[in-house]
């Protein structure tokens, strides 16, 4: 056998198996589809501005902290250097 040959013969039978993979993972996907139920999709409710800070309240400051950590990590430095200004949600 000649070396291109070979070659075509190990190329084809690469994208061969990479199809067939394609296709056993769409159907594997197609499946699991049909049989996980999807929960209905509630519209959004105006909440009360006011439980809603009160819930997120004890978290933010954890967040902040989290947060300054990770920088200060970056950054080389100490926590204690780093000044939080201003801290939305986007």
């Amino acid at each position: 056998m000649s070396n291109t040959f070979v070659c075509l013969m190990g190329m084809g039978t690469v994208f061969i198996g990479l199809i067939c993979i394609v296709f056993i993972c769409s159907f594997i996907s197609f499946v699991i589809r049909l049989f996980t139920k999807k929960a209905p999709i509630a519209p959004a409710k105006a909440t009360n501005t006011a439980n809603a800070a009160a819930l997120h309240i004890q978290d933010k400051q954890a967040i902040i902290a989290g947060t300054c950590a990770v920088i200060a990590e970056e950054l080389g430095t100490d926590v204690s250097n780093i000044r939080v200004l201003s801290f939305k949600r986007i």
